[in-house]
């Protein structure tokens, strides 16, 4: 399969066919790589955590510099500061500091097989159109994946260096559709959009770095 070509339909800004594309089946007919793909999303996952938890050890916590009670007389047990962590108020032991590292690391190798087995998985929920062209009004790319059939969560895929503003614009108020660039689409964006919607350049640079990776 790696070594077959894969013809997809190029669609026009209407949602009409108007040719076919030939891509690598080394990209887009990869063998379901189920491990490298879960792996990829944990990574992916763990590395977005911004380990912002913060809890106040026994010597951060204000107060508690009196004791309590006299050592000796009381009957009860003897207690040095009220801002013990056994104490309601007090510190807490073993708590997060706010300098946990989450980041976890996946090889190359296993991240591209990732990348092209979710690509794979996702041939039939692509919609390629020959040129994308619209203005920077939402009502435009509503219209487009309207003409375009894309339904659920849409990822709006495009080259990198590309002028995106008006892209961009069009795109951010649509609560179903995220604008991103091909250098920048993960296993988890993949494996969370319903549809994937980019034009014939985008789909060329997509397939060029992944075949580069070899």
């Amino acid at each position: 399969m790696a070594d077959k070509k894969i013809t997809l339909d190029v669609l026009s800004m209407a949602g009409e066919k108007v040719s076919t594309v030939s891509v690598s089946g080394y990209v887009f007919g990869q063998k379901e790589a189920t491990q490298a793909m879960h792996d990829a999303v944990v990574v992916y996952q763990a590395n977005m955590r911004q380990a912002t938890a913060k809890t106040k050890k026994r010597d951060e916590v204000s107060g508690g510099g009196k004791k309590p009670w006299r050592q000796k007389g009381t009957g009860r047990a003897r207690a040095g500061s009220s801002r013990s962590p056994i104490w309601v108020g007090g510190g807490v032991v073993f708590g997060p500091t706010g300098d946990q590292n989450y980041t976890l690391k996946q090889n190359r190798k296993e991240h591209n097989l990732a990348l092209r087995s979710a690509w794979s998985m996702k041939v039939k929920a692509l919609k390629i159109v020959d040129e994308i062209k619209v203005g920077k009004k939402t009502k435009e790319m509503v219209a487009l994946l309207k003409a375009l059939k894309a339904e659920g969560k849409v990822l709006v895929v495009t080259t990198c260096d590309a002028d995106n503003d008006n892209l961009f614009l069009a795109t951010k108020n649509i609560a179903n559709a995220v604008l991103t660039c091909a250098c920048n689409v993960s296993v988890y964006d993949l494996m969370y959009f319903d549809t994937i919607v980019m034009d014939k350049a985008t789909l060329k640079v997509v397939e060029e770095r992944l075949e580069e990776a070899k």
